[in-house]
């Protein structure tokens, strides 16, 4: 009432509200500056709906229930829809920090935030200032941090991956409670995917009361029905999965907040793309250098099969889409690889999504000031816009804690922090080809020097083998099966049957990052069918105990 629609600018947290004001006759509805929280929309003729979730809006009998030919192509290709499109015809959502204004049948949109970069220097800046800024970036996350762990009536808990991020966060609210740290984490049985010497290498130098979820293939995909129940999108990674199990683990245990650290890689530069983007760059520009190798073997040092060990393929791999002037030259490779999936259409379906450029949505998006950013601004643009704010947070961050009523905080996500992170010299952020340097420097006390240093390894989980390493899964062979694939319209029965079968031959073992995109996808899919678009809502209140609780350990120094 006091500050009017200027209000949104001075909260500081995560939000998706509606605001009725009754004066003007007027309907307001808003949404976090990093799209944490969901919130969907349609408008038909008189009627207006909004909620939550798209399975309330499809409660109503009226609304017309079927995919968007192009919400699924960008989909398969960037892994979300270009907001507010979503994969759904007609059903839309409210854009990161902005406002929908409805007045008297008028939809306005207007954001109250926006990421940005500052223009790049000619000169560098100091090297003197990094001192200064490791010290404000600390002083920043502390804050942050301390914010969502102490404003809470109910006890908060953190969880602890094993990675940088995580044990930053897990040991700055150590730090500032007068009880035990409880602490979850996620444990693999494949020791490809399980981090947990990390884990609890850092719950015993903080001492915390620790808990640990450890997950299997079969688990995985026992559960992955539900987990697209509550995605209510395609996916194209199992990763979510676990994470619903390890909210789990956190609801049965009592508590209902937790502090995570998402945000951090795409803030502060942590992922291997930006990495990546920089030895592509460095190809394009200097073809014959004898250094080339040395940099493609410093890429993705934790796959089994890392490009450093097949040099022939890398130089051919990363030789490729090396035209330094195009918007998306950091993201290209990624995109060419994912909308293989789209190779699964069938005929008919295809016919409709040949009438989109899907990459152009996304880069007409691009505001005009990129021409003067950084490299790495423009990588950071195009992962925060698609990844975390269409992937990252709904389908592995909020939509899994919310499954089993528990709330995500996230510091790195504070938009004092993301806005001083944004406007710091780039090779603060990505020094040479080491990632989060700025980070590393300024909690260097905090975290032992053997998770600081250790190689970036991103949360994974198994994929194709989740699903046809064991016995076969009945849901699998129901939402595969010819007639309900020519049913649904979406899929080429017989390509993905040819899928199929290399994945029960392979057993889902040692197959492309290709496949295990494809058949995740096409499960993903013809589930989110299933639930939504023939609204098959049969929840099961009981969850099946697939997963391991591995007995509580408190962890003492």
């Amino acid at each position: 009432e006091e500050w009017g629609e200027s209000c949104f600018r001075r909260f500081n947290g995560q939000w998706g509200l509606a605001l009725w004001d009754s004066k003007q006759k007027t309907m307001i509805l808003s949404r976090d500056r990093h799209g944490i929280k969901p919130l969907y929309y349609t408008k038909t003729g008189q009627k207006f709906l909004f909620a939550s979730e798209v399975k309330a809006i499809f409660a109503d009998n009226s609304i017309e229930r079927s995919f968007n030919p192009e919400g699924l192509s960008e989909l398969f290709t960037f892994w979300s829809t270009t907001l507010p499109k979503t994969v759904f015809k007609n059903i839309y959502e409210v854009e990161p920090g902005t406002m929908l204004i409805l007045h008297r049948g008028t939809l306005t949109t207007r954001s109250y935030w926006k990421l940005s970069f500052p223009a790049q220097s000619s000169s560098p800046q100091e090297e003197t200032n990094f001192k200064e800024s490791a010290e404000e970036l600390r002083e920043l996350l502390t804050r942050s941090t301390r914010l969502r762990f102490t404003r809470s009536d109910v006890p908060v808990g953190a969880y602890l991956s094993g990675g940088i991020d995580s044990s930053i966060t897990s040991a700055i609210v150590s730090r500032y409670t007068n009880t035990q740290l409880k602490t979850f984490s996620l444990r693999f049985e494949d020791n490809e995917f399980d981090e947990g010497s990390f884990q609890n290498e850092m719950a015993r130098k903080l001492g915390t009361d620790h808990q640990e979820v450890s997950v299997s293939f079969r688990d995985i995909g026992k559960i992955f029905p539900q987990v697209i129940q509550h995605t209510e999108r395609p996916i194209l990674r199992t990763a979510p999965a676990p994470l619903f199990l390890l909210s789990k683990l956190v609801r049965d245990s009592g508590y209902k907040v937790v502090v995570t650290g998402e945000g951090a890689d795409e803030v502060l530069a942590g992922y291997d793309i930006f990495r990546e983007a920089k030895v592509r760059k460095f190809i394009a520009e200097n073809p014959e250098s004898p250094k080339i190798t040395d940099y493609i073997n410093q890429l993705y040092p934790w796959m089994q099969r890392s490009p450093g060990k097949a040099p022939a393929f890398a130089r051919s791999f990363f030789g490729k889409d090396l035209d330094i002037g195009d918007r998306a030259f950091s993201h290209r490779p990624r995109w060419n690889t994912t909308s293989k999936i789209n190779l699964l259409f069938h005929p008919d379906f295809k016919q409709l999504t040949t009438r989109f450029n899907t990459s152009a949505a996304l880069l007409a998006r691009f505001p005009s000031e990129q021409t003067t950013w950084s490299d790495l601004s423009r990588a950071q643009w195009l992962e925060y816009t698609s990844l975390l704010s269409g992937y990252i947070l709904p389908s592995q961050g909020d939509r899994m804690l919310m499954a089993h009523s528990i709330e995500g905080r996230f510091p790195f996500l504070d938009y004092n922090l993301v806005d001083f992170a944004n406007n710091l010299p780039p090779n603060f952020k990505l020094h040479g080809l080491q990632e989060k340097y700025i980070l590393k420097e300024a909690f260097s006390d905090l975290v032992p020097q053997s998770i600081l240093n250790r190689p970036k390894q991103p949360y994974r989980s198994p994929d194709a083998a989740s699903f046809f390493s064991g016995a076969t899964l009945p849901w699998v062979e129901e939402v595969t099966e010819e007639s309900y694939l020519n049913k649904a319209g979406i899929f080429n029965p017989a390509a993905v049957n040819k899928l199929l079968e290399k994945c029960r031959k392979t057993r889902g073992i040692k197959m492309s990052n290709s496949d295990n995109m494809q058949i995740v996808g096409v499960l993903s899919t013809m589930l989110t069918y299933k639930y939504l678009i023939e609204r098959e809502h049969t929840y099961n209140s009981t969850l099946p105990q697939p997963m391991k609780i591995v007995e509580r350990v408190e962890m003492k120094n």
